[in-house]
């Protein structure tokens, strides 16, 4: 397995990031700290100068792991189900621009909260059916790029919470080039057994997020790391595992803590 850590390209309100901006600096400190990866949070492409980002990548030779596309939804509302037609494609777009950016990189894009929220007057099944219909839109045009959808606590979003729902849409969506990211901070909300999701999941599992209970560096809570790890090598998972949590008590001490725990295993 390899590792890598979050970084977002631009500052966002979205907390659960290690590092944000300062992207000469930030690289630099991640491939110091012993990162095989890293793993990139995007609002938008267009907002960021691609050839400046892509030497700098080289420079430090971090393959990119994943790409993020939750500011889309944090910064914008936009998401795949929303009750405007217009956000709703423009959403769309936004992914597929996403998805093409992904590909410089050969890294996967999370469909994490971009998925949206459904409100109290938008019935499941009309939910259900837009949702897929996004998946379904963004992964046909770009069928050489990888989809993770991100099984994401009920505080956050009322869609797709467990493994076994993930897997309900996937099944739904029915594109190869679709898959599964699991997050340990949300698993240990939903899931009876972390390992048991891992193992259900088997080899739809794209990417892998690791925090631990209380959204710090793993090690700072009770998650059973261990197990988590055996399991994942028993599924025969050779992806990356990305840590995604708050940058406490700061963003290096978090970060440092987090490649020295995760180099245990």
């Amino acid at each position: 397995m390899k590792f890598s850590i979050v970084l977002s390209t631009q500052p966002t309100t979205f907390s659960a990031l290690a590092y944000q901006g300062k992207l000469i600096e930030n690289v630099s400190r991640i491939k110091t700290l012993g990162f095989d990866g890293i793993e990139l949070a995007v609002r938008d492409p267009a907002l960021i100068d691609v050839s400046s980002l892509t030497s700098l990548l080289k420079e430090h030779r971090l393959p990119v792991s994943a790409i993020g596309t939750g500011q889309a939804y944090v910064e914008e509302r936009l998401s795949f189900i929303d009750p405007s037609k217009g956000f709703r494609e423009k959403a769309i777009g936004r992914i597929k621009t996403q998805a093409r950016f992904a590909a410089l990189f050969d890294a996967i894009v999370i469909i994490g909260l971009v998925r949206g929220k459904r409100e109290s007057d938008l019935d499941p099944e009309t939910a259900d059916r837009w949702l897929v219909h996004g998946l379904r839109a963004c992964a046909s045009e770009n069928p050489g790029v990888r989809f993770a959808i991100e099984p994401i606590n009920r505080y956050e979003t009322n869609l797709v919470n467990t493994a076994r729902s993930g897997i309900e849409l996937l099944e739904k969506v029915d594109k190869k080039n679709v898959g599964l990211l699991l997050d340990t901070f949300h698993m240990n909300i939903e899931e009876p057994s972390m390992t048991e999701s891992i193992k259900l999941v088997g080899d739809l599992l794209f990417h892998f997020h690791v925090a631990d209970s209380n959204r710090w560096y793993p090690g700072a809570g009770h998650i059973d790391f261990r197990s988590v790890f055996e399991t994942l090598e028993e599924i025969g998972y050779t992806g990356y595992v990305s840590a995604e949590m708050l940058p406490l008590p700061d963003p290096d001490v978090a970060a440092r803590k987090t490649i020295e725990y995760l180099q245990r295993f």
